[in-house]
């Protein structure tokens, strides 16, 4: 979406940041609705062995809520930035979209696979598979069906982020094994007087306001086993961890809007829009972006309620 944005708003001789602003929010936003759309929720379905049904029944109606609630306040916010003229307009119009495509045959091939993929991801817990297992099947179908040069494909792969997941679980796994995190579960039931209400609102919470200044990935990952160890069967008090795995996930995900290094999508937009010459800070965008986090997770907060508690 980037790159695209960029171009027009070059045509249209305006300023990008208003619409690179929205795209992080909604981005992390819209991803909170479903297992894939943010990895904060792929972590927790694979962990508490939730479908991708089970995110867009239990999450879904909240992102809309919060969608409709945000609209019109992002318009206001950005009203006298986004205004065009009328000669540009019209210059946009004539450009050719077909022109900018470079290989049709293998974008024909890459929407069989896009489409294949997000149908096994509606259908994996019918499938008994994970969700990881479609992604990286649809990965190897379109290497097979391309047989150009997977090796230029192997190379584009973020292995930083890859290996330092790894690494990141095997410390999570070596307090998991010494018993700190067990330790953290019993203190955090203790405070909140092994209430699920005050347990899930806290993890909430909590959980946003973490999230936006650690970063959502991370966090998630620390506070999986600890949910675990909450429930009846680890030795917890919690007979249904459902209630605390949605107010991870809504808090993580919604807590990645709180700042620049809160989530991946806003890192990712920050630099490539830095490198067409337009920086957006630190501080600039958290007066935009922690008043949009406590606006979506108070939203939460009494969906929750309702619907869970």
């Amino acid at each position: 979406m980037v790159p695209m944005t960029l171009v027009i708003c070059d045509n249209l001789r305006i300023n990008p940041i208003p619409f690179l602003m929205v795209e992080i929010l909604m981005s992390n936003i819209g991803g909170t609705a479903t297992l894939i759309g943010d990895p904060p929720n792929i972590l927790i379905g694979s962990a508490a062995g939730l479908s991708f049904m089970d995110f867009v029944v239990n999450l879904a109606p909240v992102i809309v809520v919060i969608f409709i609630v945000l609209i019109p306040l992002i318009k206001l916010l950005y009203k006298n930035k986004i205004v065009a003229k009328k000669e540009d307009m019209e210059s946009i119009m004539k450009l050719n979209e077909i022109e900018s495509i470079q290989d049709l045959v293998l974008l024909k091939k890459s929407l069989f696979v896009l489409l294949v993929v997000i149908l096994g991801f509606f259908l994996h817990g019918a499938l008994h598979m994970e969700a990881a297992t479609i992604a990286i099947f649809g990965a190897g179908l379109l290497l097979l069906l391309d047989r150009k040069n997977p090796e230029k494909a192997l190379h584009e792969v973020e292995w930083i982020t890859i290996f330092f997941f790894i690494g990141l679980f095997v410390l999570i796994g070596g307090l998991e094994h010494v018993g700190v995190i067990g330790w953290a579960a019993e203190k955090l039931v203790e405070v909140t007087g092994g209430s699920m209400k005050l347990t899930a609102l806290v993890i909430l919470w909590g959980g946003a306001i973490f999230s936006a200044f650690v970063d959502n990935i991370p966090f998630v990952a620390t506070m999986i086993p600890l949910v675990h160890e909450m429930g009846v069967e680890a030795g917890g008090i919690f007979p249904d961890l459902e209630p605390i795995w949605w107010s991870l996930a809504l808090g993580a995900c919604l807590g990645g809007n709180g700042t620049l290094v809160g989530a991946s999508a806003n890192l990712v937009v920050a630099g490539m829009a830095e490198k067409s010459g337009y920086k957006i800070s630190f501080v600039d965008y958290m007066k935009v972006g922690l008043g949009i986090m406590f606006i979506t997770v108070a939203i939460s907060h009494v969906y929750i309620l309702i619907r869970f508690l």
